[in-house]
């Protein structure tokens, strides 16, 4: 059983940063792919960035490219989600997803035997 739990998260002014972790534990991941996706407040849950675990293949959001950064460290079968230039409407609920994409080896739209986790708080004040 593959279980993530995200750490970090928190408030931070506009324009300033945060990083968000993922641990994940359990059985190998090759073959999967580890995404964030958020939820802002009153609207549906978007995805944000995605790494696949075998290639090191990254797709991001438009809405993130350029200020957002995904990296994994194999050792600590973890993977951070780094947040620049940050916005208030990056305000929401992050959650990361270790999941198998049905297309290609970082695929977001359509997956499946996927993992969720309990997510983690980011507000952006302005």
């Amino acid at each position: 059983q593959v279980q993530p739990v995200e750490t970090g998260g928190g408030l931070v002014q506009a324009g300033g940063s945060l990083r968000t972790s993922c641990a994940a534990s359990g059985r190998s991941l090759s073959n999967y792919a580890i995404g964030w996706f958020r939820r802002p407040p009153g609207k549906e849950r978007e995805f944000v960035a995605t790494i696949s675990w075998s290639t090191g293949t990254t797709y991001y959001a438009d809405s993130v490219k350029g200020r957002f950064t995904i990296t994994k460290d194999d050792a600590k079968h973890a993977v951070y989600l780094q947040m620049d230039s940050l916005k208030p409407e990056d305000t929401a609920v992050y959650y990361c997803n270790i999941y198998r994409p049905k297309h290609g080896v970082a695929g977001f739209a359509s997956y499946e035997d996927d993992h969720w986790g309990p997510g983690t708080q980011v507000t952006v004040s302005s």
